[in-house]
């Protein structure tokens, strides 16, 4: 027997088997590509045949394709497409369709509706976002007051110039913040440009005060600063606002002014007393800020509003009443007015005849005088002028002054300088007597050696003797009473003047109040107080400006 091992028949056959199953695989996977790929191309030839290009607007809509479409990850599992490098061989004219086809941008929703695939969106123009931008007010209207300084940086910034936009940050409440072209600070100047040269505050209509006030309009100016109309947008009402100077020596006297408010405020809780109230007050910008209630016009606007003619006499008896009374509720508090004059003292509503004295500005207390060089020159009294320690009485006499002007409609002693201020007062008063002249520092100013009055022409060259006039020809009036009461304010010696006490309960005061009933004596002074009260606080009648 041979050793040679021989193959089974059988697994020859086997063999042969698998290898003809092997090629006829490979042959059907070959003919499936192939018709695949016909398929494909038929499709995509029928999308192209069906196609709707837009000219107006370069998009391709494509609508209802013939066969669907077989996923394309589907298909490169298949060596023939495997195979094939770039994109398919489709005839196609159109660069932005063919584009189009060969981008992810194509979708096709499952039910294959027509799909428009739009242009890329373009910038937007400048104007455009213009129109669009919110003003930044009328948002800021829109929030809840107040707001905190963070959120109106963060809204707001670009309203805000850069010097606010770290003053905003000592701020807790934010309930205003004013439009950007009309803010201050902006430029180079006295206190970062807030200031002009004198260091008044520069305002702008629009503008903010401490991001709560705005700005309105001025209502006056004076050597301490300026006042201005603001709206309070947190108590929503009207205010008035003093601006003093920034300078040094006007927030020494702000300082004094704040102490004098507060006491006033502190000692009339029910605004009865016919003197200004401080709501508030604060530094903004090294500007001493005092916030008043609004007033009306002053009754220097009063009489000119009269062409200066003068008033009827029982209007100013009324204001009188509630001068004296406001006199009276000072002096008690130990404090001097010094600059009590018609400017200073405001009507509460337009043609009503309530009162009140307003500018502590100048004020102080009893025991700590400073200056000497005080008052308003037509309304000085002549211890001011000569140099003789001075005290309440000094306003006494600047309201005899008053009720004489209101009456005659001009001021009863209008000096051009204070020498001439003395000569008006000698021309009608006399010489002032010898034992207020001992008292006088600056007596040799007005006087010589034998004590007769150095007498100096005025700028038109006239001068006034003393005695040449009368008091009752200035005034020209038959009631006599309304004279002595005026002459009384006019004491020579502070120490015999009449005071705010007695000036109530003087016969031309009391001529004006209504008769008490016959079983209550017209001198009791609890009716008179009550009477007198009634006048200067609950009424504020109707007035007429003459007889």
């Amino acid at each position: 027997m041979s050793s040679k091992r021989s193959t089974p028949r059988s697994k020859i056959d086997e063999i042969k088997a698998l290898r003809g199953l092997s090629r006829q695989t490979k042959t059907n996977i070959r003919n499936r590509g192939l018709l695949l790929g016909s398929t494909l191309t038929t499709t995509l030839n029928s999308i192209v045949t069906n196609s709707d290009i837009t000219p107006s607007n370069n998009s391709l809509v494509i609508t209802k394709p013939s066969v669907p479409l077989l996923p394309l990850s589907k298909l490169i599992t298949y060596r023939s497409l495997r195979e094939r490098r770039g994109n398919p061989g489709l005839n196609l004219t159109n660069a932005s369709l063919n584009s189009s086809l060969t981008s992810n941008s194509t979708v096709l929703n499952s039910s294959q509706r027509s799909v428009r695939i739009p242009r890329p969106p373009s910038k937007p123009r400048e104007e455009e976002l213009q129109k669009t931008k919110i003003d930044p007010q009328i948002e800021f209207s829109s929030l809840q007051k107040p707001i905190s300084a963070g959120t109106a940086l963060k809204l707001f910034r670009e309203s805000l110039t850069n010097y606010e936009q770290s003053e905003i940050l000592e701020y807790k409440e934010i309930y205003y913040l004013g439009f950007k072209s009309s803010k201050s600070g902006t430029s180079q100047g006295p206190n970062y440009g807030f200031d002009d040269e004198k260091g008044n505050f520069k305002l702008y209509k629009g503008d903010h005060i401490a991001y709560r006030y705005e700005i309105l309009q001025l209502l006056g100016k004076g050597s301490f600063g300026q006042v201005c109309k603001c709206f309070d947008h947190k108590a929503k009402q009207n205010v008035a606002i003093k601006l003093v100077k920034s300078k040094k020596r006007f927030r020494h006297q702000a300082a004094v002014e704040v102490k004098v408010l507060d006491t006033l405020k502190k000692y009339d809780p029910d605004n009865a007393n016919n003197v200004i109230r401080a709501e508030d007050h604060f530094i903004f910008r090294k500007h001493t800020c005092l916030v008043f209630e609004l007033l009306s016009s002053s009754l220097y606007d009063l009489l000119k509003s009269n062409n200066f003619e003068g008033l009827s006499l029982s209007l100013i008896r009324r204001f009188a009443i509630q001068i004296f009374f406001s006199l009276k509720f000072i002096q008690k508090l130990n404090i001097i007015h010094c600059d009590l004059k018609p400017e200073n003292i405001l009507l509460k509503q337009a043609n009503k005849s309530g009162l009140k004295v307003i500018d502590f500005g100048s004020s102080c207390f009893e025991s700590e005088k400073v200056y000497t060089y005080i008052q308003s020159r037509f309304y000085r009294a002549p211890e001011i002028i000569l140099g003789i320690p001075y005290s309440y009485s000094i306003d006494m006499w600047s309201a005899g002054c008053i009720l004489a002007e209101l009456f005659t409609g001009n001021a009863l002693f209008p000096g051009e300088s204070e020498a001439e201020q003395l000569q008006y007062i000698m021309e009608i008063r006399g010489v002032p007597p010898e034992d207020v002249l001992a008292m006088a520092t600056r007596r040799k100013v007005f006087f010589n050696s034998s004590g007769s009055p150095r007498l100096v022409p005025n700028s038109k060259g006239k001068i006034h003797k003393p005695a040449a006039k009368d008091i009752r020809d200035e005034i020209k009036t038959d009631d006599a009473l309304f004279l002595d009461l005026i002459i009384k304010c006019l004491e020579w010696d502070p120490g015999k003047r009449i005071t705010p006490d007695e000036a109530l309960s003087h016969e031309w005061i009391l001529e004006g109040i209504p008769k008490p009933p016959t079983s209550r004596p017209t001198t009791s002074r609890p009716f008179l107080n009550k009477t007198l009260r009634g006048l200067a606080v609950n009424k504020n009648h109707n007035y007429k400006l003459s007889n």
